[in-house]
């Protein structure tokens, strides 16, 4: 068993993959970087670094990208939630990416409904980062592109097998004998991803940071969950917790826990190992495990609180 200390991870100790995805040489979205923080994540590439192994129920990833990058549309099978932990971000979902779209601010949270596509882009001034809580073991078993990017990366020298593995002509690679490309979605497996309004998407699947602070001033706020301010049971809840709110008295975790401050300096104290927390930076508390969890100095501060579930993983919840 892992010790906290090695639960912990830095925001600036992070390792990029630049090469994740089948999109990584198409223009426009070839300086994105991606994260696996905890679990095996979704990538299609040998080359990302997986921070922390033990196997939760959910990962947790981050995506970091420079000004107007974009990560192109794609779908999944369980829960992708993210939350702005650096700059400013938008949100775009849709077969073309066109059916809505909206601008999420420095901590602000959404839970994109499974089986549509989706994607997002940086469009604040500065290298900017969001922090993910994808759903599942294996997080739904991978992604499922939109025709035009698997289209369009082949022109740039990237095929996906059929395998889910990644293969790059420019360095002479093909794929194996035994291997197809990953097929591409027909017109009628098309029509099964739904159009979705925007109407149906903000208000329902967007938490806004300082409605969180709000409602998070004398109690923690469920985010996501069965009475959350957004109605999931993705196989995780989150909670946000302030000033107000916070574990001051320690308490068991029964389930897996991750702590990741949106803003401020927590303290965190694991069966008596102490260490401070910022923004970016992640620690597991894993079942048996004694925490409590407080604001370490003045001003503001916010922080998301994941907690495994036996919920199973997969479409998110209609109930």
């Amino acid at each position: 068993m892992s010790t906290i200390q090695q639960r912990i991870v830095r925001y600036g100790e992070l390792r990029p993959c630049k090469t994740a995805f089948i999109d990584a040489h198409t223009p426009g979205s070839d300086q994105k970087e991606n994260f696996t923080i905890i679990g095996g994540g979704v990538s299609e590439s040998p080359d990302q670094h997986v921070h922390i192994t033990d196997k939760i129920g959910f990962n947790i990833g981050a995506a970091g990208q420079p000004p107007n990058c974009r990560n192109s549309l794609h779908s999944h099978t369980t829960a992708e939630v993210f939350f702005v932990a650096k700059g400013r971000w938008r949100f775009f979902w849709g077969r073309y990416g066109t059916a809505g779209e909206f601008i999420a601010e420095e901590g602000d949270i959404f839970n994109i409904p499974t089986g549509i596509f989706r994607g997002f882009e940086n469009v604040g001034q500065d290298y900017g980062m969001i922090m993910a809580i994808l759903g599942g073991d294996d997080a739904g078993g991978g992604v499922t592109w939109a025709p035009q990017v698997i289209e369009d990366a082949q022109a740039h020298g990237l095929m996906l097998g059929d395998n889910g593995v990644l293969y790059n002509s420019k360095k002479g690679q093909e794929l194996p004998h035994n291997v197809r490309p990953m097929p591409v979605l027909t017109e009628e497996e098309l029509k099964t991803f739904p159009e979705v309004p925007v109407e149906s998407v903000v208000g329902k699947y967007v938490a806004r940071y300082w409605d969180l602070m709000a409602l998070g001033a004398t109690k923690p706020a469920q985010v996501i969950g069965e009475a959350g301010v957004i109605r999931d049971k993705p196989g995780f809840e989150v909670d946000f917790l302030t000033r107000g709110s916070a574990v001051v008295d320690p308490i068991g975790a029964e389930k897996p826990v991750v702590l990741m401050p949106a803003s401020g300096y927590w303290r965190i104290s694991v069966d008596g190992y102490e260490a401070i927390l910022s923004g970016g930076d992640t620690a597991l508390v894993l079942p048996g495990e004694t925490y409590s969890v407080a604001p370490s100095m003045t001003g503001q501060a916010g922080l998301y609180r994941i907690i495994a579930t036996d919920d199973a993983a997969g479409a998110t919840w209609a109930g």
